[in-house]
């Protein structure tokens, strides 16, 4: 594994302990929200990786076979992957600060939504 994924699997971990201290291992929103930023470092991960691999332009071949240089896509999506995956620790963020730690008590729209 290399160390940048270790690194990141123990801050997931670290997060999933902040989590379960405020019971949101089990909060359908919370759980698959993290699963959805999961997946989205993943595919920045591959993104990173084929950008270093072909570089910031690659060569497009039009029909007539001319090749011409363009921006490399990767760097498009990395950019709306890296926007989304904002987006979605905001919302993990969010989550967590409105559930109250174990042995808090809870209002009603919270007990409501935790099921």
């Amino acid at each position: 594994m290399a160390k940048n994924a270790a690194s990141l699997k123990v801050q997931a971990e670290q997060i999933m302990k902040k989590a379960e201290q405020k019971g949101a291992q089990s909060n359908y929103f919370f759980v698959t929200t993290f699963q959805r930023y999961q997946m989205q470092i993943r595919i920045l991960s591959d993104l990173e990786k084929a950008i270093e691999e072909y570089g910031a332009t690659v060569t497009k071949e039009y029909v007539k076979g001319r090749p011409n240089l363009t921006a490399n896509p990767a760097i498009t999506e990395y950019n709306r992957t890296a926007t989304a995956a904002n987006g979605t620790v905001a919302t993990l963020i969010n989550i967590l600060k409105t559930l109250p730690d174990e042995g808090e008590p809870k209002d009603a729209l919270s007990e409501f939504l935790d099921g």
